[in-house]
């Protein structure tokens, strides 16, 4: 590990490089400033920047849980299914005329349960993470399928449709609904012993055991988390669209990883912030948009976000190896 003293022999760039906070702002702004340009203007116009916050707030929802997970050293493939079957299921709870609030209790508990079963996967079976939700991301995937025969479910619930497109003071509903889940977990991984607990795991797992801590059950937990705010962020991609749908949400787990990457989350484990997290998912979410708005095609789209993950990955390499110096 670095000392002051190395610190301070370090280039000024790399000094930069390794203060993630400053190195990731300036990052966010020159992807700003560059999409601005490109546009003529039309990138920072309101109406985008809304579009920006919307789709961040649903991406940000697995952000939260997969930043938890990578600072243990561990993944979750399945988001982008688990959203995409809760979008379809919440959508037939509500066709067939359950309450709002029980069909969304009831589609998130599910969401609880597939997390537990990854973590089953994980824990019990030893399969490593990688493929143990590999394996649910199909399954899930197929189900989204099968529970409405591939075929869009459309709802009329005045209320579902508010809470994916409805706004409060003039803030949309689902950024509003991330914000408080962000500070919540902002707060749990920064200030709690829980949030400790997270990084010791990550940092030294053998540590963490002699300290009585059960990494078992912590990973049980982050990942029915991770899978519980996927089920939510595909309940509110269902309002947003005024129905479920089985093809929707795919690669949300791609972008999620590739933004906490970004941000500063180590995948090797015990380093990163959900406030570094935070601005990754920004610099993905305006690179996705900033694509679209100049009409990449999609199939482009595709090949710059895989770039984008791996210049994600040589930062982490870089990162790494820095701090062992």
């Amino acid at each position: 590990m670095a000392d002051k003293t190395d610190t301070q022999k370090r280039p000024l760039i790399m000094n930069v490089l390794l203060s993630e906070k400053i190195g990731l702002i300036v990052a966010l702004v020159m992807v700003l400033t560059v999409f601005t340009v490109l546009t003529g203007g039309n990138f920072i116009s309101r109406n985008n920047i809304i579009n920006i916050l919307i789709s961040s707030a649903i991406v940000g929802m697995v952000v939260i849980g997969e930043c938890h997970l990578l600072i243990t050293a561990h993944v979750d493939l399945s988001p982008g299914s688990v959203a995409a079957f809760s979008g379809v299921l919440v959508s037939l709870l509500l066709r067939s005329k359950i309450p709002l609030l029980p069909a969304i209790l009831i589609v998130v508990f599910i969401g609880l349960v597939v997390g537990f079963i990854n973590s089953l996967l994980v824990n019990r079976l030893k399969f490593e993470a990688f493929i143990a939700t590999l394996a649910t991301m199909s399954i899930f995937r197929g189900l989204a399928f099968i529970i409405c025969n591939g075929k869009a479910v459309f709802v009329t619930n005045a209320s579902f449709l508010k809470m994916g497109s409805g706004r409060i003071m003039g803030i949309p509903i689902p950024v509003i609904i991330f914000l408080v889940s962000y500070i919540i977990f902002m707060v749990l991984l920064d200030r709690t012993r829980f949030g400790r607990t997270v990084y010791m795991v990550g940092g030294n797992a053998t540590a963490a055991r002699l300290a009585g801590i059960n990494a078992q059950s912590l990973r049980t937990k982050l990942y029915m988390i991770t899978s519980g705010f996927a089920a939510l962020g595909g309940i509110i991609q269902a309002g947003r669209m005024s129905s479920g749908q089985p093809m929707t949400s795919e690669g949300l787990e791609f972008d999620a990883v590739t933004a906490v990457v970004l941000g500063g989350v180590a995948m090797s484990g015990g380093v990163g912030t959900l406030s570094g997290a935070l601005i990754g998912l920004f610099i993905m979410q305006s690179f996705n948009n900033g694509l679209m708005m100049m009409n990449v095609p999609s199939f482009w789209q595709t090949v710059s976000r895989g770039l984008l993950l791996i210049a994600a990955l040589s930062f982490d390499y870089i990162r790494n190896r820095k701090r062992k110096q």
